[in-house]
């Protein structure tokens, strides 16, 4: 038995996905407000009993997605991934549990991937780079070669990561925020939210 937490949009965009991966399992929306066709978390506790049951948590807000993924680990359940159909993963590609690969995504080569990662439609992860946990990418967003994204970071659309260098990887700080179509030319600190192009940071994170 599947269950996708979260009943909002990236959710319903995913579905179709987890539905391809798992074709012989019943799964259900779950959501905190349950209605229309998501159960709540307490009707999913009550039917872990019938079958094996997991989790793929569709939130993308990371605090969010961290302290869902730790509920339902703590709850017995486990936790499982999806890949769309088109989405292109390659070779000494580590991707870890709970990660959502979208439609039109590619994992390109040697890459790391931490926990419960959401790469959004038309998004790239190239060679020799290290993503953290809870990291997500917002749709068509470019992430180019030995690049180091810290975990819980915010990756807005159609942002693009320039490359590092072998000896020197462009490094992404944990908690930071990219803005919607900037330009990360250099380092980004940790909690900060840069925006522009190139991308220069507007604030610190609280």
């Amino acid at each position: 038995m599947k269950f996708v937490y979260s009943h909002g949009g990236f959710a319903r965009e995913i579905m179709r996905s987890v539905r391809e991966n798992f074709p012989n399992d019943k799964i259900f929306f779950v959501d905190d407000n349950a209605t229309g066709d998501a159960i709540s978390y307490d009707e999913a506790l009550n039917r872990r009993a019938e079958s094996a049951s997991s989790f793929v948590i569709g939130f993308a807000d990371s605090n969010l997605r961290r302290q869902k993924t730790e509920m339902v680990l703590s709850d017995g359940f486990s936790i499982f991934s999806v890949q769309a159909r088109t989405a292109i993963i390659g070779e000494n590609v580590s991707l870890s549990a709970g990660a959502v690969v979208s439609d039109f995504t590619i994992l390109t080569a040697d890459a790391q991937i931490g926990h419960s990662f959401h790469c959004n439609i038309y998004s790239y992860v190239a060679h020799d780079c290290i993503v953290g946990d809870f990291v997500t990418l917002a749709p068509r967003v470019s992430v180019n070669g030995r690049v180091e994204i810290g975990d819980d970071v915010y990756i807005g659309t159609g942002a693009t990561i320039l490359p590092g260098r072998a000896d020197q990887p462009l490094k992404i700080g944990r908690g930071a925020i990219i803005g919607a179509h900037s330009l990360v030319t250099k380092d980004v600190p940790e909690n900060t939210v840069v925006i522009g192009a190139p991308a220069k940071p507007l604030k610190r994170r609280t």
